[in-house]
């Protein structure tokens, strides 16, 4: 029998049951005390050390506490440092299984779920994890001293329960059946982190003290700001669990951070790290070459896996007057010409991203479907008719359409009308306003990555009347001006998911739209998009989900509120070799920097390596 039958069965003839995982959908794979997961070595030796770089924008950090709004946390506390009820696998979606949790279990009514700790499970200063440590993190994460995402994310949370002191109960407004898993996945951290003499510290205010967590490694050596390592705690409570067996299996763990790409590449190939993965086409193709590779010292890979593709687009302020006309939007889409873009630029190397699901089951196809218009018929009266009789909009292709033969000039003769339309023209040396306000676009960066694609878009945005500006500043100014929505076109890339849910609502819902420090940049504020978010967030079947995401998709397209960028279908990462050793799977589902950190391990030489150097150091 499919454990899931089983699962459901027991749900008919009791209020609930202690099970080992839950799943949001379909099948668990893993049955009871399985052995480990199948993409990891359980006989993966201990030892020896990676180094790798962030793939974030990140080039500084000032701070240890990542779930506070201001500054900029180091790279790898999340991961490394922190754990969860539940922990999620790379072979599966929306399946989790106990980690701090030795069992879960859901109520019939699916409007609480309990949690019972692992009798054996420590912090790293040796305290018991206790149902008042889950209880107290929640608390803290919801409450204004922390990010206000938080409070988006656990908002459908009613309150948390201490039912013994091993047992947590979360009780929720409605039943949804994503949120077993979202507070399963929340980060404990213990209660004892930012007290000193027996006085707790406000949650912001704790900033450079080290956390307190249940995760296998403790920070190490720092040059704060600029490196930081971690290094593996030999007395980690779960090294033999099933769920962390042959994982995270260096000794340490060190990520270095540079100003900007080109000073990271050279630093790479001068041996300063290890493990990097790339983001940019041209400097794949061109920068990742010379004697190091052609001699195999550096490796380079792309490689395959099964995730959804990842959005990345220019993004819209709507919040200010400038772009909340659809038509402007429209109008500025036009003018970016990808084809030209990915042959000058990329190396041919990306397709176009289409919609905000990106090569997934949940990206909106031509006209919505019968499900589909079943949850747009409510909210014809809030959308455009063009949502229900006109095909989902497609990034146009401006070197030659192949559908309508249309070239780039055609497309800005198309977007010089829609401007003119929304009153905007073009006179006296600039697109202007009936006012005479000249139209200007400022796109912000912080590395000056961009600049490359922003100068050609300009150019054909100049032809329009715009006046553009591209500013580059520091990612920390830039973090602080995006958690104010400072802003007015930014670049933004959103990591794909196989199993959509309540992080949409931070970044479309319009509550997070006026919460600073949130992820809806663009600023939506539409009760449609707050309608379909709820139509996704409550889905029960994996059917429901597909045209609850497609809905939102459809419409969200029709809002013009980005102008959509490109992806690829690989993982390009490169790594010094003779010093890593992979599992004999590769998981479906990855990311490289989680892949690497949580299932390689060192090669004897690279042990040995380290051990000389701790002997040295000591």
């Amino acid at each position: 029998m499919r454990f899931l039958a089983f699962l459901l069965a027991i749900f008919c003839v009791s209020p609930s049951w202690a099970v080992h995982a839950y799943a949001q959908f379909g099948d668990i794979k893993y049955p009871p005390q399985f052995k480990n997961f199948d993409y990891v070595n359980p006989l993966a030796a201990k030892g020896g050390e990676l180094v790798l770089v962030p793939p974030s924008r990140l080039s500084s950090f000032d701070k240890y506490n990542p779930f506070t709004l201001k500054g900029n946390a180091a790279p790898g506390l999340g991961s490394l440092l922190f754990e969860s009820l539940l922990t999620g696998t790379m072979d599966e979606p929306a399946t989790a299984y106990g980690l701090l949790a030795e069992d879960v279990s859901v109520a019939a009514d699916r409007r609480s779920v309990q949690f019972r700790l692992r009798p054996q499970a420590r912090f790293s200063n040796g305290d018991a994890v206790m149902a008042d440590d889950v209880k107290h993190s929640f608390e803290t994460l919801t409450s204004k001293q922390a990010a206000p995402q938080f409070r988006t994310l656990y908002a459908d949370v009613t309150g948390v329960v201490v039912v013994n002191p091993r047992t947590v109960r979360f009780d929720f407004k409605s039943a949804n059946p994503e949120l077993p898993l979202i507070v399963g996945g929340m980060p404990v951290f213990s209660r004892a982190w930012g007290v000193q003499g027996g006085v707790r510290k406000p949650f912001d205010q704790i900033v450079t003290e080290a956390p307190i967590g249940s995760g296998p490694y403790k920070i190490g050596q720092v040059a704060f700001g600029r490196d930081i390592s971690y290094e593996r705690d030999s007395k980690y409570w779960a090294k033999d669990l099933n769920v962390r067996l042959g994982m995270f299996n260096f000794d340490r763990i060190t990520y270095r951070l540079y100003k900007d790409n080109t000073a990271q590449l050279e630093g790479f190939k001068a041996g300063e790290f290890d493990f990097i993965q790339s983001f940019i086409a041209r400097e794949w193709a061109r920068g990742y070459a010379g004697k190091s590779f052609d001699n195999g010292l550096l490796i380079k890979r792309e490689l395959k896996h099964g995730n959804a593709g990842d959005f990345q687009g220019f993004l819209f302020n709507t919040r200010l007057p400038k772009f909340q006309d659809v038509r402007v939007r429209q109008a500025i889409g036009l003018a970016m010409d990808f084809e030209w873009m990915n042959r000058q630029l990329f190396y041919n190397a990306y397709q176009r991203v289409r919609g905000y699901f990106v090569a997934s089951d949940f990206e909106a196809k031509s006209v919505p479907d019968a499900a589909e218009l079943a949850l747009l018929e409510p909210l014809r009266s809030k959308l455009p008719p063009q949502v229900f009789n006109q095909p989902v909009p497609l990034p146009p292709y401006t070197s030659l359409d192949p559908k309508s033969g249309d070239t780039l000039r055609d497309h800005l003769r198309q977007a010089k009308a829609l401007l003119a339309d929304a009153g905007w023209t073009y006179r006296d040396g600039a697109l202007r306003n009936a006012a005479g306000d000249a139209f200007s676009l400022e796109f912000l960066d912080n590395s000056g990555a961009m600049g490359r694609v922003v100068t050609p878009f300009a150019k054909n945005l100049e032809k329009l009347g715009f006046v553009v500006n591209y500013k580059v500043i520091d990612f920390a100014v830039l973090q602080k001006r995006l958690d104010v929505f400072d802003f007015e076109i930014i670049s933004n890339r959103n990591v794909g998911s196989e199993s959509p849910g309540t992080e949409l609502l931070e970044r479309f819902g319009s509550q997070a739209a006026t919460t600073e420090g949130s992820g809806n940049f663009i600023g939506v504020r539409d009760p449609a998009v707050d309608a379909l978010l709820s139509h996704v967030t409550a889905a029960k079947t994996r059917p429901q989900l597909i045209s609850a995401a497609r809905a939102l998709d459809r419409v969200l397209r029709h809002g013009h509120y980005t102008v959509p960028h490109w992806y690829g279908g690989v993982h390009r990462v490169s790594w010094r070799s003779g010093k890593f050793e992979q599992p004999a799977i590769t998981p479906r589902f990855y990311q490289p920097e989680s892949w690497v950190t949580s299932t390689w391990s060192a090669t004897l030489e690279n042990r040995s390596s380290l051990a000389a150097a701790q002997r040295a150091e000591h």
